[in-house]
Formats: C-alpha cells, sequence, structure tokens
C-alpha cells in the first residue's frame, strides 16, 4: 500500500456548500452565478482555476509532474424547463431542460427568468382541480402536453403575458425544496449534481489544509452541460490521462447501489468504464476501509462518457453517492457523500493508475494486462468418447 491518508472531511462545511448550491438556480443554459459561486468558493481555498468561455472550470492543485495528471469532476447545471408556448388562457407549456418526467413537475413551485426580471408560480396539470373535473384528473396522461406553468400574476390571456415581458424560450428554474434531516438523509430536487459539487469541494479543502505533496496535478472540474449530454467534452487538457466523474448512483429495484457509501459504476450506456481504473479505485476503497459496492446503469450517460466521445483518449470511471427517486424528489444520505470525499482525496495522493499513460501513444512497453494466460487454469480434458462406452 502506498504511504497515502484519507484526510478528515469537513462535514460542516460540506452540509453548508450544498445548501448555498441548492439555493442558487442553474438549469442547464443559465448556470452562470452557480459558475460565479463556485469559483468564490476556490478563490477561498486559494485555488487558482481558468474558466472556458461558457464557463465549465478547470481548477488546478499542483503535483510533482503535471504529466500526466488527473482530474475529477462534477456538473453544475441541473434540470429545469424553458417556455414553449404562451397560451391563450395566460399560462404557459414547457419544454423539459434535461430528461425528467412531468409527473416530478407537477405540483412544482418555479421561478420564471424573463429579460426583464424573475416572476414566481406553479406547474400545474391541465386538468388540476378535483371539484371542477372529478376523476379526470387521475385520468389524464402524464406527459409534457398535460403540464402548464400559472405565474402568480394577474394574467389571462396571451396578451398578459406578452405585456408581462414573457417570452418563449425563457428558463424556468425548479424549486429544489431541500430538507436536512438529524438522521442524515438530506431530501432535495437538485441533488444532481450539487451533492456531488459539495462533495468534491469538500474533499479540495481537505487536501489543500493537509499541506501534502502530490505526485501529480489534480484538477478538480465543473461543467455546465451534463444533463443535456455535452458535459466534460471541453474542460480537458492534453496532459490529463485520467478523469473520475461524481454524480448520482441509483438505488432502485434491480440495481446495486445504496443510499450509503460510494457506487463506483463498472459500466452506462456509453459502454465500459476504464478496467484499470476503476479496479484501482475499489482497491483504495478496500485499502481504507471505505464502504462501497459496485453497480452497471443500462439509462445514465455522465461527464466522463461526453469527453470520450469528445475524442479524449484519457481513462475515465464514475464514482455515486446513492441518490433515491432520480431526477425527481432526490434522496441522498450525508454519509455518503463524506465517502466521496474521502476517496477523492486518496485518488489526488495515488498517481496515475498506469505509468506509461504521461505518453498520449507510444510503444507496447508498459501497456497493463487485464488478465494472464498463466491466472488461468488449463481447462480438464472432456473423455474420449469411447470412454463412455
Amino acid at each position: 500500500m502506498k504511504n497515502m491518508q484519507k484526510l478528515d472531511i469537513d462535514h460542516e462545511y460540506l452540509k453548508q456548500t450544498l445548501l448555498e448550491l441548492l439555493a442558487i438556480p442553474s438549469p442547464v443554459g443559465f448556470t452562470d452565478e452557480v459558475v460565479h459561486y463556485t469559483c468564490g468558493k476556490l478563490g477561498e481555498l486559494g485555488v487558482p482555476y481558468e474558466l472556458t468561455r461558457r464557463g465549465a472550470i478547470r481548477a488546478t492543485i499542483k503535483g510533482e509532474t503535471d504529466r500526466p495528471a488527473c482530474a475529477v469532476v462534477a456538473h453544475l447545471d441541473t434540470l429545469g424547463a424553458t417556455v414553449r408556448l404562451i397560451k391563450d388562457n395566460g399560462r404557459l407549456a414547457l419544454l423539459p431542460l434535461g430528461s425528467w418526467s412531468s409527473r416530478f413537475a407537477e405540483g412544482a413551485r418555479v421561478t420564471l427568468f424573463t429579460d426583464i426580471g424573475p416572476f414566481r408560480g406553479t406547474i400545474l396539470p391541465l386538468m388540476a382541480s378535483g371539484h371542477a373535473f372529478n376523476n379526470q384528473v387521475d385520468d389524464q396522461p402524464t406527459n409534457w402536453t398535460q403540464v402548464e406553468l400559472r405565474l402568480d400574476e394577474n394574467v389571462h390571456s396571451k396578451a398578459d403575458l406578452t405585456q408581462l415581458g414573457v417570452n418563449i424560450g425563457d428558463f424556468i428554474a425548479i424549486d429544489p425544496q431541500p430538507e436536512l434531516h438529524e438522521n442524515g438523509y438530506i431530501s432535495s430536487r437538485h441533488l444532481d449534481d450539487k451533492a456531488g459539487v459539495a462533495a468534491l469541494l469538500a474533499a479540495i479543502k481537505a487536501i489543500v489544509e493537509s499541506g501534502l505533496s502530490l505526485p501529480v496535478y489534480f484538477h478538480p472540474m465543473f461543467t455546465i452541460t451534463e444533463e443535456v449530454g455535452f458535459g466534460a467534452s471541453a474542460v480537458l487538457d492534453a496532459r490529463i490521462s485520467e478523469m473520475v466523474s461524481i454524480d448520482i448512483a441509483i438505488p432502485a429495484e434491480g440495481q446495486n447501489s445504496r443510499e450509503h457509501g460510494v457506487t463506483v459504476a463498472i459500466c452506462d450506456s456509453s459502454g465500459p468504464f476504464d478496467y484499470h481504473l476503476t479496479r484501482e479505485l475499489l482497491r483504495l476503497c478496500k485499502d481504507h476501509e471505505i464502504e462501497h459496492q459496485r453497480d452497471v446503469f443500462p439509462y445514465y450517460f455522465s461527464d466522463s462518457a461526453a469527453a470520450l466521445r469528445a475524442g479524449y483518449d484519457i481513462r475515465h470511471a464514475l464514482l455515486g453517492f446513492g441518490a433515491d427517486a432520480s431526477h425527481g424528489y432526490e434522496r441522498t444520505h450525508l454519509s455518503s457523500l463524506h465517502a466521496i470525499a474521502e476517496l477523492v482525496t486518496l485518488y489526488a495522493q495515488n498517481g496515475p493508475v498506469v505509468a506509461r499513460d504521461r505518453r498520449a501513444i507510444g510503444p507496447l512497453e508498459g501497456f497493463p494486462h487485464q488478465w494472464k494466460p498463466e491466472d488461468i487454469e488449463e481447462p480438464t480434458p472432456m473423455p474420449h468418447p469411447k470412454e463412455f462406452l
């Protein structure tokens, strides 16, 4: 085992950072303010950073060498909606931003951001009153054409909404409604991925305050378009050979994820994560007694996968905190975020999983094995057919 330390995580910092992040509306495409907040947190810790044109963040904690470097990424954008149509009845039809069910939108309190200022409202099904529609309230379909936004303003027509300053394409942020319980559970919308961001910032704080010397440059990164499939497609550096995403894991029937410990993903809808990096993360969990489990996600896409699709030749992996009812009223446990942060502090101290990766391309020498022929037992020969006679 390498001489590594599982660093202490500031639990109160993690909780407060999460609540502050949740309080900042950041539906995908409307993320500038949460970018400013995150850069402020990095500045408080004395960690330098750079931004892409649109606001993805790449921070740097220096190590002994910058080639190869490693990265850990979480995303700042959340689910949301935009105005699809201004309706004659003074209400608004919606287009979802990101993939989520209108079932979870019904009853949500929201903020509509217009060019002249914000307005409050509620997303309702088209037939919202049992006193008016009786059983039709329960029988109506569940889809985005069956909901509308009612603004808390004196608007009863398309003209009223236009006069108010509402336009097609205005952004709609869904209230998170967080509840943090004494037993460690937190329920809220948008834990995906603001809980992951909070865990990453808590890990950065622990690394900086420890004063440890890292073997390679460590790049915490924060992206702004994960919910629409772009993710870490424009923030990487050619010197980075590995990237670990922090995002939700899926506790549900047929899945192996839990709301406690770290879930190490083996595969998602884009295919398998890197064999060697994934096994190294599992080894770190075992060696340092971090509660963990493995899972596969057939209906899932992450920052890491987006980077590969963008053409980056990196080793990629995914660490998840269990988020029950994903993309709805989510719930996780703070112990899971704590475990994620601890594992990130160990990963930053670990160094490259394959030393050869300092070169983007090179000879076979140093290329790893997943298994070796001598590790496989020779199969027992089958008896000759005559021996059965």
